[in-house]
């Protein structure tokens, strides 16, 4: 008997073991790992994949995790060959003695074979299989390998594979940050991870706890101290899911599309990094400027009312009434850190409130509530309420912001707003936000919203004009303007935005105070193909582009990214670059699979100079350190000469323009531009200067109006301060006057030179554009005539 037993186990072995995986396989396997996008600076900005896993190394496993770990599934695990034969011994005892599975018999090592090649059937040919394969792991792995690959492996619940991962999700902190008794809860999971965690069934996870601790104290593991301690603890598991470090969903979503069109569907699984050029503290001032400028445009127009309303039922009493209400506001989405909640009772003296998560709260009647005015239209607001029944009823759902202890009314805008800021010298995207919210929309504004930038345009508009002899002193009139043949509409009679005509005006203060009519006029002198050539030369999408005056105050439309892009080319002197957002994509390994190679913006690489300019060239070649030493060059679409003068312009719509809420960040190296479309719908403010190039933009996704006091300079405006006020480097970014610009003296009513102190200012322009004339220095004058020249 003994005999036929020996002969058909090895036959058995002989069927099995061609059947058995490649050694090759068993020391090349490969851990499902999502999808991770992380920040310029290495924070965790987003997670894609099915499996949630964060890989850890044996040598970063805390001691006290792993004596927990062997002491709940293979205390004998550095002692044995892979088998434990006393323990399947058992294990066969029991299934025969009660007829059913008592204990497993199954060591770590015969767990990661199982796991990793084998299926769950409860089968004697797949139990058999097993073993034969744990022995061959055991020959060609080390113990450490073998446990490494069995705490990244397993699956621990609420989509969690891994220790480290399931850490994060039940305590919201690392492995290594764990007590005792937290490590000993994890390990008690593997054994029934669905229904055992401890959130699913928190009762018999703490009895598996206590059973495991007290295995550790039998083993010498753990002293009486510490195990009295790990017992008596409370465990304080909660779901925490994904630890993202900034909040930057836009930009994760774009990384993520940008990874599965190079990487296919294996982006998901096999553990890529997607290194972004975002940085991870400009993202969240970002994310935090629009959030605030939109609310604060929100709390303008009034408060719109309760978003749902779930009123008692008759007859309801209050324990289904709470669970109702709770399980509405599970179902309210978080936006932006506004939480929903129902009001649960109304009085004289205010509102009680039911806060998703249990919280219970009041706002009352004097100190919170008594200033509320109701939306009516985007023009006019309600007087204030006499009294909390006037505005709240029992079960309307709201939503309420935390302030220190205690809550605030609240709702959530319907007014959407973006941002873009861009690296001027490389097109690398700092920061993008792209709506209130991905919970809300999942549609990108900065990438995809094309609306008209109205005068946020003009900056290219003047752009063309300066290199075609219009400079910063001609008179232009700003008197009405009368079109026809635009459509087949009635003529079209555009004005200022004050309504108001100043006649003859210098082209400075025309750009300076977004006089549209001086535009106008500006367009019709420089003819239209010129500006379209200019904005094509800029980066701009000019395919549809309709040739006519319009297009002086900004009708085309375009997305926040083609202005920000557009308004790299003045910021950086001239050079054309393209905006990116994926500096590389690492394996599971770090090796580097895909490595960006931006145009770099290079006016010193043209023709160096002097010592300085080779310390610049070095200075950028220091931005790519990691790459390879040489860099692509931008090409050169505009005189530096040209950008120069407009950033000169530029920086009067802040000092004393429209852009002047600027001027609160008192600075002098910042220029800008602000934009207000017709009713308005749109409005935007684009500003820079050499280090950072910013674009903001608000407006409703359906178009409605915005308000008639709302402008570029009070709606996009104070995004734009809010977010260049962390960004900006507290080092001002000085520009110096390049050769061929010359600096005269004019009068300021007429635009002409003068040499008389009282009535004249400096302006900048061209050499061969001046207030005598198109004429080349020492031309139609003698040199006299420049003594206005530094």
């Amino acid at each position: 008997m003994t005999a036929a037993a020996f002969w058909w186990l090895a036959g058995l072995y002989l069927y099995l073991s061609p059947k058995l995986p490649e050694a090759e396989a068993l020391q090349d396997i490969k851990l499902q790992t999502p999808l991770r996008i992380v920040s310029a600076d290495g924070q965790l900005i987003g997670q894609f994949g099915e499996q949630k896993r964060i890989p850890a190394r044996y040598e970063e496993l805390p001691e006290t995790f792993v004596s927990a770990l062997l002491a709940a599934e293979d205390d004998g695990f550095f002692e044995h060959s892979g088998i434990d034969f006393l323990g399947l011994a058992r294990a066969v005892s029991e299934l025969v003695t009660t007829g059913s599975k008592q204990s497993g018999g199954s060591t770590i090592t015969m767990q990661v074979a199982r796991n990793f090649f084998l299926t769950l059937d409860q089968t004697f040919i797949r139990k058999f299989t097993e073993i034969l394969l744990a022995l061959e792991i055991e020959q060609r792995l080390s113990k450490e390998q073998i446990l490494e690959l069995y705490v990244n492996r397993v699956f621990l619940g609420h989509r969690s594979y891994g220790f480290e991962t399931a850490a994060q999700t039940y305590y919201g902190r690392s492995l290594s940050e764990l007590t005792l008794a937290e490590h000993a809860m994890l390990a008690g999971v593997p054994q029934a991870p669905s229904r055992n965690n401890p959130l699913s069934n928190p009762s018999r996870s703490e009895v598996r706890r206590n059973w495991i601790l007290g295995r550790m104290l039998t083993l010498g593991m753990i002293d009486q101290g510490a195990y009295d301690k790990a017992v008596a603890s409370t465990d304080v598991a909660s779901f925490y899911g994904l630890k993202v470090e900034v909040d930057a969903d836009y930009v994760a979503e774009m990384a993520r599309q940008f990874a599965v069109e190079k990487l296919g569907n294996a982006a998901y699984n096999d553990g890529f990094v997607v290194h972004t050029t975002v940085n991870g503290d400009l993202q969240q001032a970002a994310r935090d400027a629009v959030i605030d400028g939109l609310i604060t445009y929100d709390n303008r127009h009034g408060w719109r009312g309760p978003e749902q309303r779930h009123p008692p039922l008759e007859g309801e009493s209050e324990e289904p009434l709470t669970a109702r209400w709770q399980a509405a506001l599970r179902a309210m989405p978080v936006v932006a850190d506004l939480l929903p909640a129902i009001v649960t009772s109304v009085d004289p003296d205010g509102i009680d409130l039911l806060v998703r998560g249990g919280e219970r709260s009041r706002l009352s009647w004097q100190d919170d509530l008594r200033r509320t005015r109701r939306y009516i239209t985007e023009d006019s607001r309600s007087a204030r309420a006499n009294e909390a029944a006037d505005l709240f009823s029992v079960g309307d759902l709201i939503r309420v912001s935390r302030v220190n202890e205690s809550f605030k009314l609240a709702q959530v805008p319907r007014v959407q707003g973006a941002l873009v800021s861009l690296d001027p010298i490389d097109g690398s995207i700092k920061a993008l936000v792209g709506g209130m919210g991905f919970v809300l929309s999942k549609f990108n504004r900065a990438t995809q919203a094309r609306r008209q930038p109205g005068s946020n345009f003009k900056a290219f508009l003047y752009a063309a004009a300066l290199e075609n002899g219009i400079h910063p002193a001609t008179l232009i009139n700003d008197a009405p303007v009368v079109v026809g043949n635009l459509t087949d509409e009635d003529l079209w009679r555009p004005e200022n935005d004050s309504g108001r005509f100043y006649g003859p005006t210098r082209v400075r203060e025309a750009l300076t105070f977004s006089r549209n009519l001086v535009s106008i006029r500006v367009l019709q002198q420089l003819g239209v193909r010129k500006l379209i050539e200019m904005a094509d030369r800029t980066g701009f999408d000019v395919e549809e582009m309709q040739p006519n005056l319009t297009l002086a105050l900004g009708t085309h439309a375009f997305t926040p990214l083609d202005i920000a892009r557009g308004y790299t080319a003045i910021a950086n002197g001239g050079f054309r670059v393209e905006p990116w957002l994926i500096d590389r994509i690492e394996d599971l390994d770090g090796n580097v699979i895909f490595q960006a190679d931006p145009l770099i913006a290079c006016s010193e690489c043209e023709s160096p100079k002097a010592d300085e300019d080779i310390d610049e060239i070095s200075r950028i070649e220091d931005l790519f350190e990691e790459k390879e030493p040489k860099f692509r060059e931008a090409p050169r679409i505009i005189d530096e000469r040209v950008t120069y003068v407009l950033t000169s312009m530029l920086e009067d719509v802040i000092k004393r323009g429209t852009g002047r809420r600027a001027r609160v960040l008192e600075r002098d190296d910042l220029a800008g531009k602000t934009g207000t479309t017709n009713g308005p719908r749109d409005a935007w403010f684009s500003g820079y200067n050499r280090d950072l190039v910013t674009t903001t933009w608000v407006g409703f996704d359906d178009y409605s109006l915005m308000g008639r006091r709302e402008f570029g300079g009070t709606a996009a405006l104070p995004i734009w301060i809010d977010y260049m006020r962390v960004a900006l480097p507290p080092e001002e970014a000085a520009s110096e006057m390049p050769p061929g610009v010359v600096r005269l003296r004019i009068d300021k009513e007429s635009g002409e030179r003068t040499n008389t102190q009282s009535s004249s200012i400096w302006e900048v322009f061209l050499e061969e554009f001046t207030p005598s004339g198109k004429n080349k220095r020492g031309q139609d004058g003698d040199s006299d005539d420049l003594d206005g020249l530094f």
